[in-house]
């Protein structure tokens, strides 16, 4: 038995599927799903392009990047300075007090006090205690070794997992596999190597990034003519995209070259622009309230978004702090059903604002430079303030009232970082500069991933991670070989995507259950 190529049963298939549902058969469920899965070409399975089963449901991924190295041992991995042994002042550990143990967790929460940014006059006051002990049975934290220290390269090797397959990225993968039918699939609010897309030319054009530089006002550009005083009706506006439409075609340039990949790409994106009208999202995706006369929505016709005031309550400096804008995003782009893959995080530049009257130091977590163990905690705890808050949305959105998941039951958040810090320091300074290092660790977050565990582990004697075995989670001290494609196959196998024809390695111990 199949479905057509229009994906459709026939009329004789159809009855069966009935007469199985009439007769309450268990089976009728592999049957739709082996109809479907019998449409796949083996080039298609090679390419992992196979659809979904009937019954398939969207998963969603949220890459966070974590820009100018995060340090691991500097969070969920520290070290106490009673652990380091003789070179312990010399290495970056803490006086025992700053590093908390987390009950019935391997987890460790880093607590700093220092009066001080570097040169930056305000007070850094951090405790990531709370969100450990908040969210530790969906974290799993897997070390690393990475194979650059170049900002740019390494960047893009964390979500690519250097070329782990085809050179795709994460997010690539997760559009391809859970993003077909969803307006803008794929979205970057990123920089840097995070913000690139991946190497594989043969995947549908729909699945690369729609990149984003202003979260906040972008959404005011998803209708050709909402919001614009004195525009034709809609029926008119139609009639002229029709006109345009033909005289291209019929042009010399558009016989010419009706056959490139670029014009293909460019009806394509025409056509999708149609739907992201249809579903209002000018409106849907907008957070700004309305509030004349610095900002008057309804003057031009135009509205907030119903989930404006909530995401306004969640992330009050939306429109100040690029970060917060983002997450304030990502959230409806899921909510709406336009996104599968987001990816959000802050940037090199100094932002004012916050508690302390700095939102971002200069540079992120690049400032360590400057003052290592200040900036990380300062960069940390935005980090985490920031995911806390999405989590709490996510939970709270109901996906599917027939199961009772919210929208965080499908959804993994994985915190993406260039490399990691070096740990050598002064004897006994408490402030100091670093560079950049290969070794590290990620974070990951999510229900789907196997929680309140530990990849990996870190050697107190010279505050360095080693390595695991990525099918059983066997840790394997000594091990400091680069493992970048099985983080890169951890995430996937965590959300329980299709890897059929990747070449990937199993990465078993990453998943849940």
């Amino acid at each position: 038995m199949s479905l057509k190529r229009t994906g459709r049963l026939s009329r004789r298939e159809m009855l069966k599927a009935l007469s199985l549902a009439g007769a309450g058969s268990t089976s009728l469920a592999p049957f739709l799903t082996g109809c479907r899965q019998s449409l796949q070409t083996p080039q298609d399975v090679e390419r992992g392009l196979r659809r979904d089963a009937l019954d398939g449901k969207p998963k969603f991924l949220i890459v966070i990047s974590a820009t100018g190295g995060a340090s691991i041992v500097d969070s969920f991995l520290a070290v106490r300075a009673s652990e380091g042994g003789m070179n312990a002042p010399r290495l970056n550990t803490f006086p025992d007090a700053q590093v908390q143990s987390v009950m019935g967790s391997p987890f460790r929460a880093v607590k700093v006090n220092n009066p001080r940014l570097g040169a930056i006059p305000i007070a850094v006051n951090t405790d990531q205690l709370g969100f450990v002990q908040k969210y530790k049975d969906d974290m799993l934290v897997a070390t690393s070794v990475g194979t650059s220290v170049n900002h740019v390269i390494a960047q893009k090797r964390s979500i690519n997992g250097n070329g782990a397959w085809k050179g795709r990225t994460l997010q690539e993968s997760v559009a391809l596999q859970w993003g077909m039918g969803f307006p803008l699939p794929n979205v970057n609010m990123s920089v840097g190597g995070y913000g690139e897309r991946g190497a594989d030319g043969s995947l549908p054009p729909s699945v690369y990034a729609e990149t984003v530089t202003s979260p906040s006002l972008w959404p005011l550009g998803l209708d050709g003519a909402k919001g614009i005083q004195g525009a034709p009706p809609r029926d008119v506006v139609e009639l002229a995209r029709k006109a345009r439409a033909e005289l291209d075609a019929s042009s010399v340039f558009g016989t010419t070259f009706q056959d490139a990949d670029a014009m293909k790409r460019w009806r394509a994106q025409q056509a999708d622009s149609t739907k992201l009208e249809t579903q209002d999202l000018i409106t849907r995706l907008n957070v700004l309230p309305n509030m004349p006369p610095q900002i008057p929505l309804t003057q031009f016709g135009l509205g907030s978004s119903p989930d404006g005031a909530k995401v306004r309550q969640a992330f009050p400096a939306f429109f100040e702090d690029p970060f917060e804008g983002q997450a304030a995003l990502a959230f409806l782009l899921f909510k709406y059903r336009v996104s599968v893959a987001v990816t959000i995080g802050p940037d090199f530049n100094v932002k004012l604002g916050g508690a302390t009257g700095l939102a971002n130091p200069p540079l992120a977590f690049d400032y360590s430079h400057n003052d290592h163990r200040s900036g990380q905690a300062f960069m940390w705890a935005r980090i985490l303030g920031t995911v806390d808050k999405l989590i709490t949305l996510l939970k709270a959105e109901p996906f599917d009232m027939a199961t009772g998941e919210s929208l965080w039951d499908r959804t993994l958040i994985y915190v993406a970082t260039d490399f990691g810090r070096t740990r050598n320091r002064p004897d006994n300074a408490a402030e100091f500069g670093s560079g950049h290092d290969l070794n590290n660790g990620f974070l990951m977050l999510s229900p789907m991933v196997k929680g309140n565990t530990v990849l990996g582990g870190v050697d107190p004697l010279t505050t360095l991670t080693y390595g695991f075995d990525a099918r059983t989670g066997a840790a394997q001290p000594g091990k400091l070989t680069t493992n970048e494609p099985d983080l890169y196959s951890g995430v996937l196998t965590a959300m329980g995507a299709d890897l059929t024809g990747s070449g990937l390695p199993d990465a078993s111990a990453f998943k849940q259950g």
